[in-house]
């Protein structure tokens, strides 16, 4: 995928002379996607939703791996010493709760990616708003992401959170 991006950027710049537009006039900004999602404020907005939404349900699976294991702990403690009936009690039950455990640890990953990956399309979505705006009202010829290198003086990363900052100011 990389390799084919890359490919296609090159034809691109090696295309644009022909076209009519000069490699010295080409304007190129690069825009870091990880520092979006770590530092614009519908991120941080939108991880400290996540955290509220999901606390209890992470409450409550710490609560439950504390009960498997403290079963396993007094089943591994007491099991010699216990009755034959009460052992193969003990142990169902400790697979029973495991399984649950299990399961709702399960649903719980699911659900917080499924959040996640909501809340970072919306933030992708307003973030690609912020850089068509940028490039138009900057000239730019071109505005890559996801890239193995770039040099930092084509960085606009933070003029795109400045914009989303702002937009989000005019939007209060």
């Amino acid at each position: 995928m990389k390799r084919t991006i890359a490919t296609l950027l090159g034809v691109l710049l090696a295309a644009l002379p022909l076209a009519g537009t000069s490699a010295a006039e080409l304007k190129v900004g690069y825009v870091n996607t990880q520092r979006l999602f770590r530092d614009a404020p519908a991120a941080v907005k939108a991880a400290k939703k996540i955290e509220q939404e999901f606390s209890k349900r992470d409450q409550d699976l710490q609560r439950l791996a504390k009960q498997v294991q403290g079963l396993q702990e007094s089943l591994e403690k007491g099991g010699p010493t216990m009755a034959e009936s009460e052992r193969r009690a003990k142990e169902k039950d400790l697979a029973e709760l495991s399984r649950e455990f299990q399961r709702k640890q399960r649903e719980f990953r699911e659900d917080l990616n499924l959040r996640q990956n909501e809340e970072n399309a919306a933030i992708i979505e307003k973030a690609n708003k912020a850089i068509k705006q940028l490039a138009d009202s900057e000239r730019y010829d071109l505005i890559v992401q996801d890239v193995v290198w770039v040099s930092p003086r084509l960085d606009i990363t933070d003029k795109v959170i400045k914009a989303l900052s702002e937009s989000r100011d005019a939007a209060k």
